[in-house]
C-alpha cells in the first residue's frame, strides 16, 4: 500500500489542533490534519452560547490547575490572548469583553472557526473530515494511520482530541489511549467546570430550581465569586463550575450567601429596624424564595428586635459558610472541560513534544492542563497548539 507522505499528522480538529495546524503549514510544513466528526471546531461553535469566549484578557499561569503548576507558563507568555485578539482583528471579527476579562464574538462562534480555516488554507493544510482513525502505528521513524483503508504517514504525529467531555459531540478518550499505548503517564481525569448535583438530604434547595443569586463559594483556601444557580438536581452557575474543579468527592463547598456584609450586620440591622424578621431582612438582599429558604433553616422566626444577639451572630456566620455536600457531579455529559489528562511530566513545556517519544505531541485539554471558566482553556488551547506547530 502507497502512502501519503506529510511533515505532521495532527489528530483532532479543534481549538488546538486547527491552531498547531495552520501554524505548522504556515511554516512551510506539509501537514493533514485530521477529525472523526464530519466538520472541524464542533465544541467551538457551541462555546459562550454560541458566541465563543474565545480567550481572556487576565490569562496567567496561576488560573490552570495542574500537577506541575508552572508547566503552561512558557506556551502561554509565547502565545498570549493580545496575539489571538490580533488575529480576530485581522480578519475583521467584532467582540466585546463581557465580565471578569471573558471576551466574545459579537456575532458567532462560527467566525472563529472560518477564521482558523482560512488560516489553515493558507498555510495549504490538508484535511481529512469524517474519517475516523482505524490503524495507528510508529516505525522507521514515522507514524503511520490508516483512514479509509489508506495509509498517511509523517514523522511527527500531533495528538489533539481533546478529553471526555460532552460526549454527544464526539468527545472520546482518544488521545489518551494512544498516549498510553506509547508509555506516557497520565493523570486520573474527572470532569471539571461541571455542575454539582445534591442528595436527598439538601432536597430543600432543589426546590429553588431557576433561583440565582452572587456568591462568594470556597473550597479550601480556593475562592470564586459569581453568580450561584440553584437547579433541580444541585447547584450551577459560574461560581459552582469554577470550584468543581477544585472539588474533592465527599468534601462540603462553603457558600457566602452575602460576601458584601459585615460580620455583625444583622446586629446593625436589628438596631435600625426592630420589628423587621430574618426572612423580611435576607429578601431585601435575596431573591425572595431563596431568603425564605435559609431563613427557614437558620430557624430564626422572632422579629429581630426580640432575637438575642448571639443567636444573630450565629445566623449571620451560617449565612456566611453555608455548607454543601455535593454527592457527585453530572459528569463528563455536562462538563465543560476535563481535568487531568496526559502527564506534563512526560512533555516539554516548550515544544509539547513528549521527551522520551521523538515526534510524539500532546496539546490542548488532552493534556493535564485545565483552566479557570471564561476563555482561560481556548487561551491554553492557542497557546499549546502554537507551541506544537512551532515545533514539528
Amino acid at each position: 500500500m502507497n502512502a501519503h507522505h506529510y511533515d505532521a499528522i495532527v489528530l483532532g480538529a479543534g481549538a488546538a489542533g486547527m491552531m498547531a495546524a495552520l501554524t505548522a503549514g504556515q511554516r512551510g510544513r506539509r501537514v493533514l490534519l485530521v477529525d472523526h466528526a464530519d466538520a472541524p471546531g464542533k465544541k467551538i461553535l457551541i462555546s459562550g452560547g454560541g458566541r465563543c469566549n474565545f480567550t481572556n484578557i487576565h490569562t496567567a499561569a496561576d488560573r490552570y490547575i495542574s500537577e506541575n503548576t508552572h508547566f503552561a507558563r512558557s506556551a502561554l507568555s509565547r502565545y498570549t490572548p493580545a496575539d489571538f485578539i490580533a488575529l480576530v482583528n485581522r480578519h475583521g471579527i467584532s467582540w466585546h469583553e463581557k465580565t471578569l476579562g471573558q471576551l466574545f464574538c459579537d456575532q458567532s462562534a462560527g467566525q472563529i472557526v472560518d477564521m482558523l480555516m482560512v488560516e489553515c488554507r493558507h498555510g495549504g493544510v490538508t484535511f481529512a473530515f469524517g474519517q475516523p482513525v482505524t490503524a495507528l502505528d510508529h516505525a522507521d521513524g514515522l507514524y503511520r494511520i490508516t483512514l479509509n483503508g489508506v495509509e498517511h504517514c509523517a514523522p511527527s504525529l500531533v495528538l489533539a482530541t481533546g478529553g471526555l467531555s460532552i460526549p454527544k459531540m464526539g468527545a472520546t478518550g482518544f488521545a489518551h489511549e494512544i498516549a498510553r499505548r506509547f508509555g506516557l503517564p497520565m493523570v486520573q481525569t474527572r470532569p471539571a467546570l461541571v455542575p454539582f448535583t445534591l442528595g436527598e438530604d439538601e432536597a430543600l434547595f432543589r426546590s429553588l430550581s431557576g433561583v440565582s443569586a452572587e456568591i462568594v463559594v470556597r473550597n479550601g483556601k480556593t475562592a470564586f465569586r459569581e453568580a450561584a444557580l440553584f437547579t433541580h438536581r444541585g447547584l450551577s452557575g459560574p461560581a459552582m463550575l469554577q470550584i468543581s474543579s477544585y472539588w474533592q468527592h465527599r468534601t462540603p463547598i462553603h457558600v457566602d450567601f452575602l460576601p458584601d456584609e459585615k460580620q455583625d450586620w444583622l446586629l446593625e440591622e436589628k438596631r435600625a429596624r426592630p420589628k423587621a424578621t430574618v426572612r423580611s431582612t435576607l429578601a431585601r438582599r435575596l431573591p425572595e424564595r431563596l431568603a425564605e429558604t435559609l431563613a427557614g433553616r437558620l430557624g430564626v422566626e422572632a422579629e429581630l428586635g426580640n432575637c438575642r444577639d448571639a443567636a444573630l451572630r450565629t445566623a449571620a456566620d451560617q449565612m456566611a459558610r453555608w455548607p454543601f455536600h455535593p454527592n457527585g457531579t453530572e459528569g463528563y455529559a455536562k462538563a465543560e472541560v476535563t481535568a487531568g489528562g496526559i502527564s506534563t511530566k512526560a512533555l516539554s513545556q516548550k515544544t509539547m513534544e513528549a521527551t522520551k517519544v521523538l515526534g510524539l505531541y500532546a496539546i490542548g485539554e488532552a493534556v493535564d492542563v485545565t483552566g479557570w471558566l471564561g476563555g482561560y482553556n481556548f487561551q491554553w488551547a492557542w497557546a499549546s497548539g502554537k507551541a506544537a506547530g512551532e515545533a514539528v
